[in-house]
């Protein structure tokens, strides 16, 4: 199986918008949304079987057990996260500032104090005609890089005979940028033109290289400053990185999208340009959609 994934430097780009319409045009048969802290490529991906629900453990969090507590007082006191709380002489803990390091557990004179599996978030499979895998974390949590990784390793396990798998990545260069890159067959940046998309692109670049994948670089809503566009793309061949095209700005592509559906199913110039970067990352992934 080849991996293509798409990464841009920050939200609203258009990397779900670029993924959906790949996965429309390769009538891809499997793929995935890495993004978990915020997923969406379900909205427009087309998906119509029932997933396969599982929870997902993080990292373990203090439960108080009630009919054990005598109300000393000594785990609040210790807490340096604030993360435990009393009502009337009742005590509870937050799970959004508890970090699980179990000083509560040390202290508490009378064994009410435990340290139990969280459950950090969700993961989802859709197994009909396609695979699809996607997941959710849970706010607070802080592991976004693992439940990526979980993600790719569900999508490799049902979908291993699919010849190209297509990943919806994070936007950013974080934890679950990096558990995105690797193992990937080649990363596409969909980027903007101006200079913190350039500025985004470079931290992106170094991120790729650092996993020794291949990357090529496209521009949305290119015609919205074509200087900035130009200078991106001369960035590109200055550093032999391939620059495989743009795609300018069309509003029928927000139309789409507020309807839920991939810009691929709208006849419309975006659409046009998204299908020839398309068939040239086909082209270098030496894939036959």
């Amino acid at each position: 199986m080849k991996k293509l994934l798409i990464l841009s430097g920050k939200g609203g780009t258009g990397k779900t918008t670029v993924a959906s319409a790949f996965i429309h045009f390769a009538q891809a048969k499997a793929f995935a949304d890495c993004d978990v802290d915020a997923p969406n490529l379900h909205i427009v991906a087309g998906v119509d079987a029932e997933p396969q629900k599982s929870d997902y453990y993080g990292s373990q969090k203090a439960v108080i057990n009630t009919d054990k507590c005598v109300s000393c007082d000594m785990c609040r006191e210790k807490c340096r996260f604030g993360a435990i709380e009393s009502t009337d002489e009742k005590y509870k803990v937050n799970e959004f500032s508890c970090e699980g390091c179990g000083v509560c557990v040390a202290v508490c004179p009378t064994g009410a104090v435990t340290l139990a599996d969280d459950v950090a978030g969700k993961v989802e499979l859709y197994n009909g005609e396609c695979v699809f895998c996607t997941a959710e974390l849970k706010m607070g949590r802080g592991n976004s890089g693992k439940l990526v990784s979980t993600v790719k390793s569900t999508l490799q396990k049902n979908a291993h005979d699919a010849p190209l798998a297509i990943i919806d990545g994070s936007p950013g260069i974080g934890c679950p940028v990096i558990a995105s890159v690797s193992g990937v067959t080649m990363v596409l940046i969909v980027t903007e033109p101006t200079m913190s998309g350039l500025s985004d692109l470079k931290r992106i670049l170094k991120t790729v290289t650092a996993f020794h994948s291949r990357a090529a670089v496209c521009v949305n809503k290119a015609d919205i400053n074509n200087t900035m566009t130009a200078e991106i793309e001369n960035y590109c061949e200055e550093n032999k990185i391939p620059f495989v095209g743009t795609i300018p700005y069309d509003k029928q592509a927000s139309v789409a999208i507020n309807a839920g559906k991939s810009i691929a199913e709208t006849d419309c110039t975006a659409k046009q340009a998204i299908k020839e970067i398309f068939d040239r990352m086909m082209r270098m992934m030496e894939v036959t959609p």
